[in-house]
């Protein structure tokens, strides 16, 4: 896996740095040496130091974190001091930063939802969804654990998740469930999407693992729940939030009887935390 990511993350510094950082390499002899600074402009929750410091130790750049992955941040705290060629740090400056600030701010908003979560619902997790970014996936999905979130499905072979386009196809709730866990390994999960109160019956009847309930309004959610509770189904399955659930209005769902509260927002539209690179003067 460590070779994996220093491999990703090369690659992200090669798109960058193309045939090399002719700005840099015009003003910048070879031989300057130099400190700088990583600072936060912004409270927040950082993330990413780790993948700066494997980036900066692969260039031969001395990297010291003073803070942690997850930690909370404040404005003008300095996260990590560098030393070492200042063309290399010039010319990795804008890659790290855009890995920390994209982490940065996932964690950050992933962090205060789990903390409204706690003071609603103790039980309830916040997860995010596979709405990611191509080729950045694994960082998105590491912010939102740093955050204190669920990163749910990495891959399509994680679990089984059923939703609206495989049963317009199969036919069934029933029949879908029952292929599912008929056609694949014990050892996965099965997570069923439904619309309505009917289908939730139906796929704990089935005997699906989780039943996401997608698009449902609070007052729908609520009805599906206390029909589960009637007909004992309820225990029986987790019971997982998703579609049209924003900040705005995730506080009426978080009251419910629920486990999983799953989000695409937390990774696709979220603002990035303001960070910094800052070299100190010469004297």
């Amino acid at each position: 896996m460590e070779n994996l990511l220093k491999k990703k993350l090369l690659e992200f510094l090669e798109e960058d740095i193309g045939f090399g950082d002719i700005t840099t390499n015009a003003l910048i002899s070879e031989d300057t040496v130099a400190e700088a600074r990583i600072i936060s402009k912004k409270e927040g929750v950082v993330a990413g130091l780790c993948e700066a410091g494997i980036i900066f130790e692969l260039l031969n750049v001395n990297f010291e974190p003073l803070a942690k992955d997850g930690d909370r941040v404040t404005n003008g705290q300095t996260l990590a001091e560098l030393s070492g060629s200042a063309r290399v740090i010039l010319s990795a400056e804008r890659t790290v930063l855009n890995i920390m600030m994209r982490m940065s701010g996932i964690a950050t908003e992933t962090a205060k939802l789990v903390d409204l979560a706690k003071r609603i619902n103790p039980k309830l997790r916040i997860a995010c969804t596979r709405k990611t970014t191509p080729g950045f996936r694994y960082f998105e999905k590491r912010a939102v654990a740093l955050g204190g979130g669920d990163p749910h499905r990495f891959r399509l072979d994680d679990m089984i998740l059923i939703k609206d386009n495989h049963l317009s196809i199969v036919g069934s709730v029933r029949e879908a469930v029952n292929q599912a866990r008929s056609k694949s390994s014990f050892s996965k999960k099965i997570e069923i999407e439904v619309e309505d109160v009917d289908q939730a019956i139906e796929a704990a009847s089935a005997g699906a693992n989780i039943i996401m309930f997608d698009n449902m309004s609070p007052e729908e959610a609520k009805k599906a729940l206390s029909l589960l509770e009637e007909r004992g189904l309820r225990d029986r399955v987790l019971i997982e939030l998703s579609g049209g659930i924003t900040p705005e209005n995730i506080e009426k769902y978080m009251v419910l009887d629920v486990d999983i509260i799953s989000m695409g927002y937390i990774i696709h539209s979220i603002k990035a935390l303001d960070l910094s690179l800052d070299f100190k003067k010469k004297s």
